[in-house]
């Protein structure tokens, strides 16, 4: 419950200030992808200036999203290695468990007599 309260706090917030943002941003701004003559058509596009920043954040979380999977790699090839062992040690366990119960079946059954 608190987390949806804190994420609400934040996120409410946030969805604000990007819909004044969008707002405030609605003029036609040209991007020339060509250096050498900006004048050029065939390489500049002319969109609100609101959707280039909007762009912009997204190929940046995608960015950071994916710096972030590569850089846990170790920990979850780690995570995958733990796994793997564990279910070969629980394996080998029932099976010395299963010998093992194979073992008391085969054993004569001891005496009843008392020590005294």
């Amino acid at each position: 419950m608190i987390k949806r309260i804190i994420g609400l706090a934040i996120l409410v917030p946030l969805g604000i200030i990007l819909i004044m943002l969008s707002v405030a941003n609605r003029q036609a701004v040209t991007l020339a992808l060509n250096p050498f003559d900006p004048a050029d058509t065939v390489l500049s596009v002319s969109l609100p200036f609101f959707v280039f920043l909007f762009l912009a954040l997204i190929i940046g979380m995608i960015i950071g999203s994916l710096a972030t999977w590569f850089k846990q790699g170790k920990h979850r090839k780690r995570a995958r290695v733990n796994a793997n062992e564990a279910v070969k040690w629980h394996t080998e366990a029932d099976r010395e468990k299963a010998k093992a119960q194979q073992i008391a079946a085969s054993l004569p059954a001891p005496d009843k007599r008392s020590a005294a």
